[in-house]
């Protein structure tokens, strides 16, 4: 069975993203192990297949594949664009970033069907009502959370609308030099 894995960054304020929806503020690469770490994570070393929500999707597909793409980052580019890529979306009408697929079933039922197919694990980037809407259901094993020193004062949290309490166990840290601390936090349910 493939584990499901979240990777997102918070502000110590606990917000994914600001109020109006940007994140650049995570996009901190003033050391060199953070950098290393970052294009790894990115090119799919945590995970072999990307799920995305809409939103998500359409950010990363406006990127990933440009010329600007390939030129600054070619290793996490080649990475994002070959991998297999989910989107899960009622709106959107087709996903045309290589590699993907355009899902509209229910979100749970489909996401079991796919931590129960053989292969590398599922990771999960920004996706905020999808991290949301799955945690409710138990379906996240893996939480990997990088704390940025940032206070952001408004944004949302990537588990808004979550009803019960989710008791996650630590299984490990991470400092960086610029500031950023990885932890990583294992599903707690029975």
């Amino acid at each position: 069975m493939r584990k499901l894995v979240v990777f997102n960054h918070v502000s110590l304020d606990g917000y994914f993203v600001d109020s109006k929806g940007d994140m650049s503020w995570a996009h901190r690469k003033e050391d060199a192990e953070w950098s290393q770490f970052s294009s790894e994570n990115a090119s799919g070393g945590a995970g072999g297949q990307f799920l995305f929500g809409r939103i998500t999707y359409e950010m990363m597909a406006s990127y990933w594949p440009t010329v600007t793409a390939a030129k600054s980052e070619p290793v996490v580019a080649g990475a994002m664009n070959g991998a297999e890529k989910i989107v899960f979306s009622r709106t959107l009408n087709k996903a045309t970033w290589r590699n993907t697929k355009l899902v509209k079933g229910d979100l749970a039922t489909e996401v079991r069907k796919l931590k129960a197919e053989e292969g590398k694990d599922i990771l999960i980037f920004g996706s905020g009502s999808i991290v949301s809407q799955l945690a409710q259901q138990s379906l996240i094993d893996q939480y990997k959370l990088v704390v940025n020193p940032v206070v952001l004062g408004n944004g949302r949290t990537m588990f808004e609308g979550v009803r019960d309490k989710l008791t996650l166990k630590l299984s490990s840290t991470r400092a960086f030099g610029n500031g950023n601390v990885l932890l990583t936090y294992q599903s707690n349910r029975a």
